[in-house]
C-alpha cells in the first residue's frame, strides 16, 4: 500500500487528522488539489474565533458561564428536529462538543501553542429568548495569530512529519473517486492538476496532466463545503430561507467548491442535511481581493442602524451581530425586499472608530502577526477606526460618507441602479431611535442591547461605543455601508458516528472511511443543526479532525 492512511484535503481538519495519525507512527498521503502554499486551506483566512465556555479568560472578566447554560443555547439554536435520522448523530457530536468546549479543549489548544487575547467577543448574541438562539455569554475567543496562527502548529508538524518519513505531500493531486471495494476503503483515484504557482488563495489551473491512485487501510475525507460555488449554494437553499440571491460575494477561496460531497456520494456515503448552510448578511465587496468575487464580512458592534434596501429599519432580532440566519431570513422572504440583494448600515464615525471589525486574518495584520505593542496602540490607544477599516472607508466601493442625511442618501441612492431611498422615510426612523438616548433605560431593542453589551467590561473597553445620537452632528460624519451576501458554511454533509467513520445509506459504517470538518457538517453530519453559535467552526475542524485521526490509527494499529 502507498500510506497506511490517505487524508484527502489539507485544510485544517486534514492536517489535525494527519498529526493524530502520524504522531503514532502511522503514515500517511495528505492529497490536495491546491499547491503546497495553500496548506490550512480556508481557516488560514479565518479571524482565529473558538468558542470556548468557563475559560480562564471568561473567568478573570466576571463572565458567568457553564456547560448548562452554553449547552441550553446550543440546543436552542441547532434546533434539532430530526433526531430520528438525520440529526440522529449529529444532536451526539453536538453534546460531545460542548462537552470539549467547556473541559479538555482549553488545555489542549494550550498545549499546541494557541493562546488567546484577554477579551472575549459577544458574537452571536441572538434572538432575544432565553430558550432560542444565541450565546447567553460572550464565548468568542481570539486566536493570537488569527486562523493563520490556529493552523501553524499542524503545519509544522505536518512538514516535520515529511522529513521524519511518516507524511507524503501530494500537492496538485485532485480525487476524483473514493474507491469502496466489498465495504471496504480501499483508496482513492483522480486527476494530477500542472503545476501551479499561484500564491495562497488565488485561483488556480484544473488543467489534467495525468492520473494517479493511492492505495491504503484507511481514506479520512476533509475536503471543505460548498460556499465557492454559487450554483451549488442556490440548488440546496432552502426554502425557509426564501429566494436565493441573484447576486453575492464570496467567503471562501474559490477550491471550496464542494466536489467530494457528490463524489462521497457515488461511493455509497449518506449525506444529511443538505439544506442547512450559513451565510453572512453584512458582507463587502473586497476593494484588494485575493480570490474571484472576494468579500469580506462586518463584525459589527451592536450600535449600528440596519435599514432594508427600501429604507425601512430591520425588525428585531435583525439587530446587528444578533442573529444571523434570521436576519437572512427576513431580507430573502419579505416580498418586498426579497427582489434586492442588499441592505444598508447608517452609523457614525464615533461608531466604525470603535465598533467595526472585518473578518480575516489579513483584514487583522497586528492579531495575526501576534503583535501585542501593535492591538494596544492600534486598538486601545489609537485615535481613528483600525488601519484595515480606515482602508475600506477610502477605497471600499460600499461606503459613503455624507455630513448631512440628505446628502448621505443621495450619495447611497449612486450605489443602486435606481434611488430606492427616501431621505425623509430614513430620517424620521432614525430621529425617533435618538429620542430613545436621553435615559439610561429605553423602550427600543437595539438602545437596550446596547446599554446591556456595556455593562460587559470587554464591549466596554473596546467593542460599544458610548450611546449617542446618530444625528449629532459631533459623532460625523455620517456614514453609509451597503452590505451584501456573503457565502461561507456548510452546515451538513457525510453522517458520521462518534469515531468520525462515514456511515453508508443503511445508517452503518463503511469500514475504512473517515469524514472530517465541514464536509462533515463538522461532525455528524450537522453539529450545529440550523444555526452556529460563532468561534464553532475552526473548533469543529480542530475536534472532528482529532476524532478522524485517532479512530483510523485505532484502525491501522
Amino acid at each position: 500500500m502507498d500510506a497506511d492512511v490517505i487524508v484527502v484535503g489539507a485544510g485544517l481538519a486534514g492536517l489535525v487528522a494527519a498529526h493524530e495519525l502520524t504522531s503514532r507512527g502511522r503514515r500517511v498521503a495528505l492529497v490536495d488539489q491546491e499547491n503546497a502554499a495553500n496548506l490550512g486551506g480556508q481557516a488560514f483566512w479565518s479571524f482565529g474565533g473558538l468558542f470556548l465556555v468557563d475559560s480562564p479568560e471568561q473567568r478573570r472578566l466576571g463572565i458567568k458561564d457553564s456547560f448548562d447554560l452554553a449547552w441550553n443555547d446550543w440546543q436552542g439554536s441547532a434546533g434539532f428536529d430530526r433526531l430520528e435520522d438525520e440529526d440522529s448523530w449529529a444532536v451526539r457530536w453536538a453534546r460531545a462538543y460542548v462537552e470539549w468546549a467547556a473541559g479538555e479543549k482549553r488545555g489542549w489548544l494550550d498545549g499546541h501553542g494557541i493562546s488567546f487575547l484577554p477579551t472575549v467577543g459577544w458574537a452571536e448574541r441572538g434572538d432575544l429568548r432565553a430558550h432560542g438562539h444565541g450565546n447567553s455569554v460572550p464565548r468568542f475567543h481570539i486566536a493570537w495569530g488569527t486562523g493563520t496562527g490556529v493552523v501553524e502548529p499542524f503545519v509544522r508538524y505536518a512538514k516535520q512529519a515529511a522529513r521524519d518519513g511518516l507524511l507524503t505531500f501530494h500537492h496538485r493531486h485532485q480525487v476524483d473517486e473514493l474507491v469502496v471495494d466489498g465495504g471496504t476503503a480501499r483508496g482513492v483515484r483522480g486527476t494530477v492538476l500542472a503545476d501551479d504557482t499561484s500564491p495562497r488563495g488565488a485561483a488556480s489551473n484544473r488543467d489534467a496532466v495525468g492520473e494517479f491512485e493511492l492505495t491504503a487501510q484507511a481514506v479520512v475525507v476533509t475536503t471543505g463545503g460548498i460556499g465557492a460555488d454559487h450554483d451549488i449554494v442556490r440548488r440546496y437553499w432552502p426554502e425557509r430561507l426564501g429566494t436565493p440571491p441573484t447576486e453575492m460575494v464570496t467567503g471562501v477561496p474559490a477550491y471550496v467548491d464542494g466536489r467530494m460531497l457528490d463524489i462521497s456520494a457515488e461511493a455509497g456515503v449518506r449525506l444529511v442535511n443538505r439544506d442547512r448552510m450559513w451565510h453572512y448578511t453584512e458582507g463587502l465587496q473586497n476593494w484588494d481581493p485575493i480570490w474571484p468575487g472576494h468579500g469580506i464580512r462586518i463584525l459589527p458592534g451592536p450600535s449600528s442602524l440596519w435599514f432594508d434596501a427600501l429604507g425601512r429599519r430591520l425588525p428585531d432580532p435583525c439587530l446587528p451581530g444578533y442573529d444571523t440566519l434570521g436576519t437572512l431570513r427576513h431580507l430573502r422572504t419579505d416580498a418586498d425586499i426579497a427582489g434586492y440583494d442588499h441592505s444598508w448600515f447608517i452609523l457614525t464615525q464615533k461608531i466604525i472608530e470603535k465598533e467595526f471589525a472585518l473578518s480575516g486574518s489579513e483584514q487583522n495584520p497586528d492579531i495575526t502577526a501576534k503583535d501585542r505593542a501593535g492591538f494596544l496602540k492600534e486598538r486601545v490607544l489609537g485615535k481613528g477606526a483600525p488601519g484595515p477599516v480606515a482602508a475600506f472607508l477610502r477605497h471600499g466601493a460600499d461606503f459613503v460618507t455624507a455630513p448631512t442625511l440628505e446628502q448621505l442618501v443621495e450619495k447611497m441612492n449612486q450605489l443602486t441602479d435606481k434611488p430606492l431611498l427616501d431621505a425623509e422615510t430614513v430620517r424620521r426612523q432614525i430621529e425617533a431611535r435618538d429620542l430613545q438616548i436621553g435615559n439610561s433605560y429605553s423602550k427600543d431593542a437595539q438602545v437596550q442591547g446596547i446599554r446591556n453589551a456595556r455593562r460587559y467590561i470587554g464591549d466596554r473597553l473596546g467593542r460599544v461605543a458610548t450611546p449617542h445620537r446618530i444625528l449629532d452632528p459631533a459623532a460625523g460624519p455620517l456614514i453609509g455601508v451597503k452590505l451584501h451576501i456573503l457565502t461561507r458554511k456548510t452546515l451538513g454533509g457525510i453522517q458520521t458516528d462518534l469515531d468520525s467513520r462515514a456511515l453508508a445509506t443503511d445508517g452503518t459504517p463503511i469500514d475504512g472511511l473517515y469524514a472530517a470538518g465541514e464536509v462533515a457538517g463538522f461532525g455528524g453530519g450537522g453539529v450545529h443543526g440550523y444555526n452556529a453559535l460563532e468561534g464553532t467552526f475552526l473548533g469543529g475542524c480542530l475536534f472532528s479532525g482529532r476524532a478522524a485521526g485517532r479512530a483510523a490509527a485505532r484502525q491501522v494499529g
